[in-house]
C-alpha cells in the first residue's frame, strides 16, 4: 500500500470552501499488492483530474478523443525512481470560474491571485451543531508560498522569488486564455465538454 501524504497537515485556518491548502490538500491511500510497494510513500502533488488517465493507462484503456486536463501519473503512484509530475502547473478554480491560485506541477510553489475568500480568521469552528460565521477576506496582490518548507502558508515569499512569481503568472495567463477567468473578465477559448455516459 502506498500512502500519498503531506509532510504535515496544513494548519492554516482556511478550510473547505477555499483554495488554500487547508481546503484542498488531503492524503490518499492506494493499495495494489504486487504492483505498489507496501509501506511506500509519495509526497508529490497529485490531483483528481489525473486519476482517469492514470487508471486508463494501467488497464490499457483508450482515452477520449477530446481534450482532457488530467495526465498519467502512474510512475509516481508506482514509486518509480526519479518520477516527476508531468504537469507544468495545476490551476485552482473556485466559485463561478474564478482562477484563485496556480501551483507548480511539482507542488513546490503556490501563487494566490487576487480574490475574495471566506475565513474564520483564526477562530475555532462551530461545536454542538452550531456553525460559526465566516468573515470575508481578500488577497489583494499575488502571494507566493513555498509549500515544501511552509505547508501552513504562513509566510508570503513573493518578494524574495520574483522569477517564480513571473513564471506562475505566465502560466495563469495561459490558463485564463484557455479556460477563462471571471475575476479578470477573460472569456474562455478552450472549454472542454462535460463527460457523458451513453447518449
Amino acid at each position: 500500500m502506498a500512502v500519498l501524504q503531506s509532510p504535515r497537515f496544513p494548519s492554516k485556518s482556511e478550510g473547505k470552501g477555499t483554495s488554500w491548502e487547508g481546503g484542498t490538500r488531503v492524503p490518499s491511500i492506494i493499495r495494489w499488492p504486487g504492483h505498489i510497494p507496501a509501506g511506500s510513500t509519495c509526497d508529490k502533488l497529485l490531483v483528481t483530474i489525473d486519476l482517469f488517465p492514470t487508471l486508463a493507462s494501467i488497464i490499457g484503456g483508450k482515452l477520449p478523443e477530446h481534450r482532457i486536463d488530467g495526465l498519467d501519473v502512474t510512475p509516481l503512484i508506482m514509486g518509480k525512481p526519479a518520477a516527476a509530475n508531468p504537469h507544468a502547473a495545476y490551476y485552482w478554480y473556485y466559485n463561478q470560474n474564478e482562477l484563485q491560485a496556480v501551483s507548480s506541477g511539482d507542488g513546490h510553489w503556490k501563487l494566490y491571485l487576487p480574490h475574495r475568500y471566506r475565513t474564520l480568521a483564526g477562530r475555532s469552528g462551530g461545536s454542538g451543531g452550531q456553525a460559526v460565521s465566516y468573515r470575508q477576506a481578500r488577497v489583494t496582490q499575488p502571494e507566493l508560498y513555498d509549500l515544501r518548507n511552509d505547508i501552513s502558508e504562513t509566510t508570503d515569499v513573493a518578494a524574495r522569488n520574483p522569477d517564480v512569481v513571473e513564471n506562475l503568472l505566465k502560466l495563469a495567463s495561459q490558463a485564463r486564455s484557455d479556460l477563462g477567468d471571471s475575476l479578470t473578465g477573460i472569456q474562455p477559448t478552450g472549454n472542454r465538454p462535460p463527460g457523458r455516459l451513453g447518449n
